[in-house]
C-alpha cells in the first residue's frame, strides 16, 4: 500500500483545476417528490390521501414502485447466493433441491447463523477467488474479529453488484454492503481510457450535481485515481486536503481517500476510490485485501457494463429539466447544447449538456463519453464551412429554427472520418439549443459494430504512406505497442528493431513479400514493448499501388494473439500431461488387479469350515478403471467360532483396493479378541475414521458357533444376508448401523439366528443387485425370488452350492458395472435336539 504525504501546493498550477473541477458535464435536478409525500414522512399522522391530484397519485405510485424494485434487487441477490449454496449441496450430497433447502436450513440452525451467512460461507469454501482467500486469512488470524461478517459483506456486495445491472448499482452495493461498516461514506468507480483521461462510471454517496461535474477528467489532471493508475498500486491519503489533489466530493467529503487500481488479467481498466468523512483509518493487511477484492469487482463491472447511459445525466436548472422531459419523448436522437461559460464572442463555443434516450453517436461511443464535452471536442468536423457548428451559431444568435432534409454530418471513427446523411432540425429554447437528426443509413450502427469488433478481437488498423512517410495508427495499435497516443508511430522498416531477436527473420520475409514483391503478407512475432511487457502479435498488410507512381501506400492491421498463443501452449502441455496420466492410470489399474487377485482369487472351489460348506464368487468390474474395494473373509478363529464377513469400500482404484486390504486385515486381528460382531464393527469404524483419510465402507460381519449352530451378526450400512430354508428365501432383519468411517464414534445393533442343516446363507455386495431403473427394496425382493428359483432349478446337482452362486451371478440383472462379491454358506450335518 503506497501512502502519499505530499505537502499542499506541490502541484503548483492545480489550484485553478481544483476550484473549477474538470469539464462540467450535464447535470440533473434531484428527483422530484411531491410535497405531500415529504410531509407524510415528517408527520405520520397526516392523512396520506390528502393529495388526490393525478400528479400526486402518479408520483406516489412511482416512488412506491421504485422502493419495491430496490427491495427486489436485494432479494434477488440474496436468493442468488442461497441458490449457489444449494447447488453445491445438491452436487456433493446427490440430493434433490427440496432436500438441499432443508439441509441448508438445518445446518444454519445448528451453526446458529442465518441461512444467508451459511450460504456465503459455503460459497467461500468452494470458490478459489480473492474473497474466499480473504475469508480463509480472517479465520487463521485471531487478531481480526468478525471474520464471518467480513466474508459475508464481501460476498453479498458481489451478489448485489452482479444483480444490479450497471456500474452505478455496483458502486451503491459496495458502499452499502461492504464499505459503510468500515466507516466509508462514498465510493467512485473510474473508467480509464487510452488517452489518459478518466470517466466516472459509477458512484454512491455523492450528490447528483457533483457526480455530473466529475463525469469526465481530462488527461493531465493529477487526481488520486490518476496517481493509482500511474503507480499501479493503491494510494492512500490521510485527508484529501493534505494531498492537495482535486477529486470528486472534495468540498463535501474531504476526509481520508484511498484509490485502488482495478483490473483483470494484469490489464488495468479503472480505479476504485473510497472516501471517509474523517482521516484515513489504519490499513491492516486484511483491510487491504478487502479493498483489492472490491477493486476486482469494480473491474468486472467495468468489463460488463462499459457504456454509460444517457438517462443518468443531471440538470441543475428547471428550464433545462423541462427541455429534457420534452426531448425524452422524441424517437429521434437529440442533443441539448448550451453556450460554454467562457464563450462571449464569436465564434461561440457550445457544451453538450444532455442527450435523450434515443441518442446514437456516429462513432459508436457511449452517451457518457459525449455529455459534458464541447460540441467541437466531440465532433471536430462540425466546424467545416456550412457544417453543423455554423448552423447552431446562427440559430442561437437569431432564434430562427433551421431544418435540412439532406445534411452531411461527419464523425471520426478511430481517426478515420465517417460521413452520413441525415434530416436535421435545430431550434433554440431559452439559453439552450436542441439538435435533432434522423439518419438515412446505418452509419452509427456500423461504426459501433466496427469499434466493438476491433475491441473484442484486439485488432488495430494502420496506414503508411511510403512516399511522404506519414503513418496513421488508431488507438488500439498504440495500446498494443504500449505507447502513448501522442508518441511517434513505428515505421514498417523499423519494426524489426522492436521484436524478439529470434523473430527478426520473420519480419524480414514479411517486408520482402510486401514491399519488394508487392503482394499481401502476414506473419506472427513477439513484440518487445517499452514497458517490458512481451506480446504475441500478428500483422497483416496489403500494398496499394498507384498506376503512375507505383507502390504508394501500405494498409494493414495488428492483432494481439497472446491469449491464443498461451492457449496453444497450455493445450500442448495438457496433451502431454494427459498421455502421462493415462499411462499412470493403466499401471495403477494393473497393480490394483494384482492386489485383488493376491488377496481374493476370482475363482475358488468349495471348502469346509467345521460343519459349513463355503463357496465364493468374485466378479471384477467390467472396466479396469472401475476396479473397486469389494472384499470377503471366512476363517476359523482361536475360539472355535467361524468368522463370515463381506464388505465394500467406497470408490474405485488403488485407494479403494488398499483400503479394502487394511479393513480386511484389521477385522481379522480384532476378531481374535473374542468380541461379538457389533463390538468388532464399532472398533473397525474407529479405525476407518482415524487411521485412513476420506475412506468410508460398508460391511456385514457374522460369528458362527459350530457347537450350537448359532449365528450372531451385525451390519454397518451393508445389505442384509439372504437365508434359504426349505425352499423359502428371506432377508435377515435390517439392523441399525451407520456405514464405517462417517462418525468417529458409532454403535451397531446385533442379532442372532439359529441355523439348521440344509440352510444356505448368502452374503453379497451391492454390485450383485443394484440397478439404475429401480429402488433398493425392489432389488432385494428380486434377489429373494431369484434365490428361491435357483434352488428349484439347480438341475442334476440340487445341493450344489456353487451352482446356486453361478445362477445368482448369471441372472441377477445388475447394470452398474460395479465389482461383485458373493459368499455362499451351506450348513451340513444331522439335526440336533
Amino acid at each position: 500500500m503506497h501512502q502519499s504525504s505530499e505537502p499542499p501546493g506541490a502541484h503548483g498550477g492545480l489550484a485553478a483545476v481544483s476550484a473549477d473541477g474538470p469539464r462540467v458535464g450535464a447535470q440533473r435536478a434531484p428527483a422530484v417528490r411531491p410535497a405531500s409525500a415529504a410531509a407524510h414522512e415528517q408527520d405520520p399522522g397526516v392523512d396520506r390521501g390528502a393529495d388526490n391530484s393525478a400528479v400526486g397519485r402518479l408520483a406516489t405510485t412511482v416512488e412506491r414502485l421504485r422502493q419495491e424494485l430496490q427491495r427486489a434487487h436485494a432479494d434477488a441477490a440474496g436468493r442468488a447466493l442461497v441458490e449457489m449454496a444449494m447447488g453445491m449441496l445438491i452436487e456433493r450430497l446427490g440430493c434433490s433441491p427440496a432436500e438441499a433447502a432443508v439441509q441448508l436450513s438445518d445446518l444454519a440452525t445448528q451453526a446458529d447463523v442465518s441461512v444467508l451467512e451459511l450460504a456465503a460461507d459455503l460459497v467461500n469454501q468452494a470458490a478459489e477467488d480473492r474473497i474466499s482467500a480473504i475469508a480463509r486469512d480472517f479465520v487463521r488470524s485471531s487478531a481480526e474479529p468478525a471474520a464471518d461478517s467480513a466474508a459475508l459483506r464481501l460476498r453479498c456486495a458481489e451478489a448485489h453488484a452482479l444483480a444490479g445491472g450497471d456500474t452505478g448499482a455496483a458502486a451503491r452495493s459496495m458502499l452499502d454492503q461492504a464499505l459503510r461498516p468500515l466507516g466509508a461514506v462514498a465510493v467512485a468507480i473510474w473508467a480509464a481510457h487510452p488517452d489518459q483521461s478518466l470517466s466516472l462510471a459509477g458512484s454512491a454517496g455523492f450528490s447528483p450535481q457533483e457526480a455530473t461535474r466529475w463525469r469526465h477528467v481530462p488527461p493531465g489532471v493529477p487526481t488520486p485515481a490518476r496517481r493509482a493508475l500511474d503507480e499501479r498500486a493503491a494510494v492512500g491519503y490521510a485527508t484529501l486536503a493534505d494531498a492537495a489533489l482535486p477529486s470528486i466530493g472534495q468540498h463535501d467529503v474531504g476526509g481520508g481517500r484511498l484509490a485502488v487500481p482495478a483490473g483483470i488479467g494484469g490489464r488495468l481498466t479503472g480505479v476504485l476510490e473510497i472516501c471517509w468523512p474523517d482521516r484515513l483509518p489504519a490499513l491492516s493487511q486484511s483491510l487491504e485485501r478487502q479493498f483489492e477484492a472490491l477493486a476486482e469487482l469494480a473491474a468486472a463491472t467495468l468489463e460488463t457494463w462499459s457504456d454509460l447511459g444517457g438517462t443518468e445525466q443531471d440538470a441543475p436548472d428547471a428550464h433545462l429539466e423541462d427541455l429534457r422531459r420534452l426531448v425524452d419523448g422524441l424517437s429521434d436522437p437529440c442533443l441539448i447544447l448550451q453556450m460554454a461559460p467562457d464563450s462571449a464572442e464569436m465564434p461561440l463555443e457550445f457544451t453538450i449538456r444532455y442527450v435523450n434516450p434515443a441518442f446514437v453517436d456516429f462513432a459508436g461511443r457511449p452517451a457518457g463519453a459525449i455529455v459534458g464535452a464541447g460540441l467541437l471536442e466531440a465532433y471536430p468536423l462540425a466546424a467545416e464551412a456550412g457544417g453543423l457548428m455554423e448552423k447552431v451559431e446562427h440559430v442561437f444568435v437569431t432564434g430562427e429554427p433551421f431544418r435540412a432534409t439532406n445534411m452531411k454530418l461527419t464523425a471520426m471513427v478511430e481517426g478515420v472520418p465517417l460521413s452520413a446523411r441525415a434530416r436535421v432540425s435545430i431550434s433554440r429554447h431559452g439559453d439552450s439549443v436542441a439538435v435533432v437528426w434522423r439518419l438515412d443509413d446505418g452509419t452509427p450502427r456500423v461504426a459501433r459494430l466496427l469499434q466493438h469488433a476491433q475491441r473484442l478481437g484486439r485488432i488495430g488498423g494502420f496506414e503508411e504512406n511510403l512516399q511522404t512517410g506519414q503513418i496513421a495508427w488508431n488507438e488500439t495499435v498504440y495500446e498494443l505497442h504500449g505507447l502513448s497516443p501522442t508518441a511517434q508511430p513505428i515505421p514498417l522498416d523499423q519494426l524489426a528493431e522492436h521484436v524478439h531477436p529470434d523473430d527478426q527473420h520473420n519480419i524480414g520475409r514479411f517486408l520482402r513479400t510486401l514491399l519488394h514483391h508487392e503482394r499481401p503478407a502476414s506473419t506472427a512475432f513477439r513484440l518487445q514493448r517499452p514497458d517490458g511487457v512481451a506480446r504475441h502479435i500478428r500483422i497483416v498488410a496489403e500494398p496499394v499501388r498507384d498506376p503512375d507512381a507505383g507502390l504508394r501506400v501500405v494498409r494493414g492491421a495488428y492483432q494481439d494473439i497472446s491469449a491464443q498463443h498461451w492457449t496453444e501452449v497450455a493445450l500442448a502441455a495438457t496433451r502431454d500431461q494427459l498421455i502421462q496420466t493415462e499411462l499412470q492410470a493403466a499401471e495403477g489399474n494393473r497393480l490394483v488387479l494384482q492386489l485383488q487377485h493376491a488377496i481374493m482369487p476370482p475363482a475358488r472351489g468349495t471348502f469346509s469350515l467345521h460343519d459349513l460348506q463355503v463357496a465364493v464368487r468374485y466378479r471384477p468390474a467390467e472396466k479396469e478403471h472401475l476396479v473397486g474395494g469389494d472384499w470377503y473373509d471366512t476363517l476359523t478363529l482361536p475360539s472355535g467360532e467361524v468368522l463370515l464377513c463381506v464388505g465394500d469400500v467406497a470408490g474405485h482404484g488403488i485407494d479403494a483396493a488398499t483400503g479394502m486390504v487394511a479393513l480386511r486385515n484389521a477385522l481379522r486381528g480384532l476378531a481374535a479378541t473374542g468380541a461379538g460382531p457389533a463390538q468388532l464393527l464399532t472398533w473397525l469404524n474407529s479405525i476407518t475414521h482415524q487411521l485412513t483419510e476420506n475412506l468410508t465402507a460398508t460391511a456385514a460381519c457374522g460369528l458362527y458357533d459350530p457347537a450350537t449352530r448359532r449365528l450372531r451378526w451385525a451390519r454397518a450400512g451393508h445389505l442384509p444376508p439372504v437365508l434359504l430354508r426349505e425352499g423359502r428365501a428371506t432377508t435377515l432383519p435390517q439392523l441399525g448401523g451407520i456405514l464405517l468411517g462417517v462418525l468417529e464414534q458409532a454403535e451397531y445393533d446385533e442379532d442372532e439366528v439359529h441355523l439348521q442343516p440344509g440352510d444356505v446363507l448368502v452374503m453379497y455386495t451391492d454390485g450383485l443387485i443394484e440397478r439404475r431403473d429401480q429402488g433398493l427394496q425392489t432389488s432385494l425382493a428380486n434377489l429373494v425370488a431369484l434365490t428361491e428359483k435357483a434352488d428349484s432349478e439347480s438341475g442334476e446337482r440340487p445341493n450344489s452350492l456353487e451352482a446356486r452362486l453361478d445362477h445368482l451371478l448369471r441372472y441377477s440383472g445388475s447394470d452398474t458395472d460395479d465389482d461383485t462379491c458373493l459368499v455362499g454358506v451351506s450348513v451340513q450335518g444331522p439335526e440336533r435336539g
